[in-house]
């Protein structure tokens, strides 16, 4: 029998993002980047025809989730990425890899100059036993996207050494507050946005792409109204009573931890926290529940950090 070509499709199994030419960790959900342009619709005559042409190329953006494992590059890019007293906010360029299950590459996209534009950080909830992942967006200026011949990705002797994350591992410490923040069971989710606006040159036809502004979320936490005085005291004071200058708004940090609590994967540094509402939690009086109270706090600025747990030594 004659032996012919082979047409079976193939499968990819395993996602990696690889930073300046090195492997930072496999990844999950893996999506975007794809070269786009919209099409120009035109009327320029009476046989009622519309002429149609293609606008400006235009690269669409890549998200991915992870967790701890990763590189130590990928977490300062993350670090970078969006710290405001930064004029040199961090561009990476990168490749997402697509594998098989034998960690061979079947084929890459490779990127320029990306730039963050969104972090995401999953809800915490004490009672939750499923796993954590953080969630990532970037703008890349370029992509290009190539097929097979890449051989096997080589993955890092040390990567097992990842630390489990789990949501229900959290320590939550804001000035002032800390009896409360004691007894917080659970943090809703926070996610960081960054806006960025594209520098057209009449030349290129890869426009430039530059960090503009950050929107921070709210901190939203529930604990029990046993333990929320502190909060309450400084709602009546900050809100009720209008003392909400600069000088009486609150720092914090909220620390996520290995599951025998005893290590700091990921830090959350709040900065200009302000309450704004403390409202209790809707409950049945016929049933028995542990009454919680809901706490809402603006912020104005968060900074991302990381312990070595996070990456293995890497």
């Amino acid at each position: 029998m004659a032996i012919t070509r082979n047409d079976r499709a193939f499968g990819i199994s395993k996602y990696g993002i690889e930073l300046q030419h090195t492997f930072a960790g496999f990844v999950k959900e893996a999506a975007g980047g794809d070269a786009t342009a919209d099409v120009v619709s035109e009327k320029l005559g009476s046989d009622h025809l519309t002429k149609k042409h293609l606008g400006p190329l235009k690269y669409e953006e890549i998200s991915f989730k992870c967790g701890t494992g990763m590189s130590k590059e990928l977490y300062k890019w993350i670090d970078t990425g969006f710290n405001q007293t930064s004029h040199n906010r961090g561009r990476e360029d990168g490749a997402l890899i697509f594998a098989d299950y034998d960690n061979m590459e079947v084929s890459r996209l490779t990127w320029t100059f990306g730039l963050i534009t969104e972090l995401g950080m999953p809800a915490l909830d004490a009672s939750s036993k499923d796993s954590a992942m953080m969630s990532i967006k970037f703008a890349p200026e370029t992509t290009r996207k190539t097929w097979g011949g890449g051989g096997k990705v080589i993955v890092p002797a040390d990567a097992a050494k990842q630390k489990k994350w789990l949501p229900s591992n959290f320590r939550l410490r804001i000035d002032g507050c800390e009896a409360g923040c004691a007894k917080v069971n659970k943090i809703e989710a926070l996610t960081i946005k960054q806006k960025v606006t594209e520098n057209a040159i009449g030349e290129h036809r890869d426009y430039q792409k530059e960090p503009t502004s950050v929107e921070i979320p709210n901190l939203v936490i529930t604990l029990a109204e046993s333990h929320a005085d502190e909060f309450y005291r400084w709602h009546e004071d900050f809100v009720i009573k209008g003392n909400n200058g600069e000088d009486h708004e609150k720092s914090g940090t909220l620390e996520y931890l290995t599951p025998n609590l005893a290590e700091v994967l990921f830090t959350l540094h709040f900065f200009h926290l302000g309450v704004f509402k403390v409202s209790p939690d809707k409950v049945e009086a016929s049933g028995e529940p542990i009454r919680r109270l809901k706490v809402e706090m603006y912020c104005e600025d968060i900074r991302f950090d990381f312990g070595s747990a996070v990456y293995g030594g890497r």
